[in-house]
């Protein structure tokens, strides 16, 4: 395997970077002097065939209205074979500018005022802003903890799924900020309630070529004909590939019916050109960037061994539910307080290190936060020894 460089430091701040801009966090957390942890983007380069990529069409120098040809589609068909072993075909796919806008067009396409969309909490948050921005109501299925892991509460899905206003479900697969990877009993017991009570199933999968070791991802669709038919299964580079900027997801509906109503939403809204970068960044991704995924891969391993032994170690109060894929971890810290702005306190402004507050993922992450370790190891390390120190100092002054 060739040698990839994670361990580089890379200054992103004055890049317009979300996650690093000073003024963004003095702007959400109060602080600019932080160390970012929050954002769901990686701190690496991209494979440097995508970089090649962009380059030379930046080098074009002319930029454009675009459509995508044939080997567009090819490059996704032939990645979705090879790392999914799934057979898509061309006309089931369907560009969207981002999953976050994919499902809010969907709520548009497949629900009507009032009506209902479930999630599961805690669980990524623009899913539910989605939901109430487009007039419907949300529905929450939330997991169930024992302190150490997260499942799915049936009794309770199978219950509100009865609902004839219940209309969407969208499912995050993985899961996000939880880093479950579903099994596929799970799945197709999703499936089979959904079918049974006609609810659509909107299958988040943005995070499926993130999986770490032990662990196997099922795409929804292609468990069986009748979950395929049921579902509509969100794709992107961005994740994969640290491209979230270039605004790009392949909306995967074997569903012909689904489809028409879906597509007809993004005519509706003058969704149909595409950036000519992320198109050549997207094909080179998928063509030639699997050795570096593989190898990007191994170095989230590791940063997950060392995020483990270091809280085991040095803060034993805070426990890691260790994820099963994702570049994203969720801390427990109910052991060191239960008040949300406490714990704000002692991670944004005590420790400086920002990461997303669990109760951006609903009621039920109260106490937790949600960390990203796409990062070299020594930010992580310097971020959980600020941690560390804060947390620590806490709890001695709170014993005296």
């Amino acid at each position: 395997m060739m040698q990839y460089d994670f361990d580089t430091v890379i200054n992103r701040e004055h890049t317009d970077a979300l996650k690093w801009e000073p003024c963004i966090l003095r702007d959400k957390f109060g602080e600019k002097d932080m160390l970012p942890l929050w954002v769901a983007d990686m701190d690496f380069k991209a494979p440097q065939p995508v970089i090649d990529a962009i380059v030379k069409r930046a080098e074009h120098g002319i930029y454009g209205y675009t459509i995508r040809l044939k080997d567009y589609y090819d490059a996704i068909m032939e990645w979705t074979e090879k790392r999914h072993h799934w057979n898509v075909k061309k006309e089931w796919i369907v560009f969207t500018p981002g999953i976050v806008p994919a499902v809010n067009y969907m709520i548009q396409a497949y629900c009507l005022a009032g009506d209902k969309v479930m999630i599961q909490t805690p669980v990524y948050y623009p899913f539910g802003k989605a939901i109430a921005n487009n007039g419907c109501q949300v529905v929450d299925n939330a997991l169930l903890y024992d302190g150490r892991n997260y499942t799915i509460d049936f009794d309770d899905f199978e219950k509100k799924a009865r609902d004839p206003r219940l209309k969407l479900f969208i499912l995050c697969s993985p899961h996000n900020p939880i880093g479950r990877v579903w099994t596929k009993e799970e799945l197709t017991r999703i499936g089979e309630i959904c079918i049974a009570n006609n609810v659509i199933v909107v299958a988040d999968e943005i995070h499926h070529d993130l999986i770490l070791e032990g662990h196997t991802h099922h795409v929804f669709a292609n468990i069986s004909k009748d979950l395929a038919k049921q579902s509509i299964i969100c794709t992107a580079p961005s994740k994969t590939f640290n491209l979230a900027g270039l605004n790009t997801s392949n909306i995967i509906i074997p569903n012909k019916e689904l489809r028409i109503r879906y597509e007809q939403v993004l005519e509706n809204n003058s969704i149909w050109g595409q950036n000519p970068m992320s198109i050549d960044g997207m094909k080179a991704a998928y063509r030639e960037g699997e050795p570096w995924l593989d190898a990007l891969l191994l170095y989230l391993e590791e940063n997950v061994r060392f995020m483990d032994n270091y809280l085991k170690d040095n803060l034993p109060c805070v426990k890691l539910i260790r994820p099963q894929a994702t570049y994203l971890a969720w801390l427990d810290f109910t052991e060191v307080t239960t008040d949300d702005t406490l714990l704000e306190k002692l991670i944004f402004h005590d420790a400086k290190v920002a990461l997303d507050g669990g109760t951006w993922f609903g009621e039920t992450g109260s106490g937790f936060m949600r960390i990203n370790f796409a990062c070299p190891r020594r930010i992580l390390q310097e971020a959980l020894e600020r941690i560390t120190k804060s947390v620590s100092e806490y709890c001695q002054a709170s014993r005296e």
